[in-house]
């Protein structure tokens, strides 16, 4: 099996799944007094602690959520619930993932203001762009940091630093979900209030994330009932999965650039290896990150292709794994021309996948021209 499609989920690490069967064996409730409740808890703190360090945040910081969407929707929503009383405007990108982008639209039914910045002429996302969308009726700003579809960075710490210092009252919101433990994230450098994360994008289980919320900042609780996570989340929580993110956590912190360099490596063949083959296009950013890439196979149907390369042990996706065979608006926005919308894959790398896989899936994508019927 070649496995590219780690942005839509990655391989549980040995770790995680050592740390996840563990946590199912000793199965004590956190919220217990005896000592099967208190090892609970302890294995709890002790993931919170390594997701903290992992993001250079504080563990009080740290609250964990079901997924990455929980968290975005708790950030949009609550902001909404309290700022949102008395200001109108939600500033984000026309990029973003459906738990930000649909979140937003519910907003707009209720008479909020969003605006969305789009990419410039060079299909970028710029700082200046997001910060002159904003004025001092804006509650919130949403980006996120790496797009899910084609890898493009977008500049978050400065969009974010500019708006802190002109409206300084303004919430700032960022999926990292696609950055974090791939890019060098830091909490207070990065600059916002809320950072949404997911376990399963960095070789953690699914069914986890968590929410950063900086020091001093309030939002409402999203879930009320046992007042677990200090009353923000109620609801008993997953001490396997919370201990999975952790190890996850712990096993990557320290070789964040190694694993960038593999991969920066594979993403120039990729890019070598589309200019070399007739009909194949590259569609990434050269600035964006390694870890996502789009290109597009001119004349032949993403879906087609992706079940092709399916059939022989090659795993890569038609868009993001969100929009279910969709057709992509982010796409356009980022500039990729009409005739190749229809086209598009994503490769998406991890550390383990080599040089040699990707001579594998052009040797499969050539015989899928030679052999597919040709869009018309």
């Amino acid at each position: 099996m070649i496995y590219l499609d780690n942005a839509a989920t990655t391989r549980p690490s040995q770790a995680c799944i050592d740390a996840v069967t563990q946590g199912l064996a000793e199965f004590g409730n956190p919220s217990s007094l005896h000592g099967l409740g208190l090892a609970a808890e302890q294995k709890r703190e002790a993931a919170r602690e390594a997701v903290a360090k992992a993001l250079g945040a504080q563990p009080e910081e740290i609250f964990f959520t079901s997924c990455a969407t929980e968290s975005s929707n708790t950030v949009i929503f609550g902001a909404a619930q309290t700022v949102g009383k008395r200001k109108k405007r939600i500033v984000t990108t026309s990029v973003e993932h459906p738990s930000v982008a649909v979140c937003c639209d519910k907003l707009a039914e209720r008479g909020f203001e969003i605006v969305r910045v789009r990419p410039r002429e060079d299909k970028r996302i710029h700082a200046d762009d997001i910060t002159a969308a904003c004025d001092d009726n804006t509650a919130l700003v949403s980006v996120m940091l790496v797009n899910n579809e084609t890898g493009s960075v977008i500049p978050a710490e400065t969009a974010f630093a500019a708006i802190k210092k002109k409206y300084p009252q303004t919430l700032t919101h960022c999926d990292c979900v696609q950055g974090f433990l791939k890019l060098p994230i830091r909490a207070p450098k990065l600059g916002a209030d809320f950072i949404s994360l997911s376990a399963h994008k960095i070789h953690g289980p699914k069914g986890i994330g968590a929410l950063y919320i900086r020091k001093g900042v309030h939002l409402p609780a999203f879930i009320v009932g046992g007042g677990q996570e200090r009353g923000f989340r109620s609801g008993t929580e997953s001490v396997p999965l919370i201990a999975g993110f952790g190890a996850a956590c712990e096993e990557l912190s320290g070789n964040i650039t190694q694993r960038h360099d593999k991969v920066l490596a594979l993403r120039k063949k990729l890019r070598e290896l589309c200019e070399r083959t007739e009909g194949v296009y590259f569609n990434s950013p050269d600035d964006g990150s390694p870890y996502i890439c789009s290109i597009a196979v001119k004349g032949l149907r993403s879906e087609v292709l992706l079940h092709f390369l399916e059939q022989r042990g090659i795993y890569v996706s038609s868009g993001s794994a969100c929009s279910k065979g969709k057709k992509s608006s982010v796409i356009a926005e980022f500039g990729i021309p009409s005739e190749l919308a229809d086209s598009v894959l994503r490769i998406s790398f991890c550390s383990d996948n080599t040089p040699e896989e990707l001579d594998e899936l052009f040797d499969a994508v050539k015989t899928a021209q030679k052999t597919l019927a040709k869009i018309r």
